[in-house]
């Protein structure tokens, strides 16, 4: 598992969703975040959002916000858009 990786799931620690949602940090691998909490993985998912590790990085300090990153172009959303802004603010 990558440092990158790694990094986030620790920085999710502790952190649940009520659905299942996939980081994928391009060049690094995947994140899986649930009721269960973080854990590396790459499995279904009802929404899947997809950037750079500079992003995430950004997104999980709270420097860079899920919203302009999205209108942006820097941050990818498959699957449902409402889960994915429930996902934002239980980033939070």
């Amino acid at each position: 598992m990558s440092k990158v990786i790694e990094g986030a799931v620790a920085a999710l620690s502790g952190k649940t969703f009520d659905a299942v949602a996939k980081f994928v940090i391009e060049g690094e691998g995947s994140i899986m975040l649930d009721a269960s909490g973080p854990r590396a993985g790459d499995e279904p998912a009802d929404v899947v959002l997809t950037a750079r590790a500079e992003v995430f990085q950004g997104l999980l300090a709270g420097e860079v916000s899920a919203t302009s990153a999205f209108m942006t172009g820097k941050l990818k959303v498959d699957g449902s858009m409402g889960l994915a802004m429930k996902l934002g603010q239980a980033l939070s």
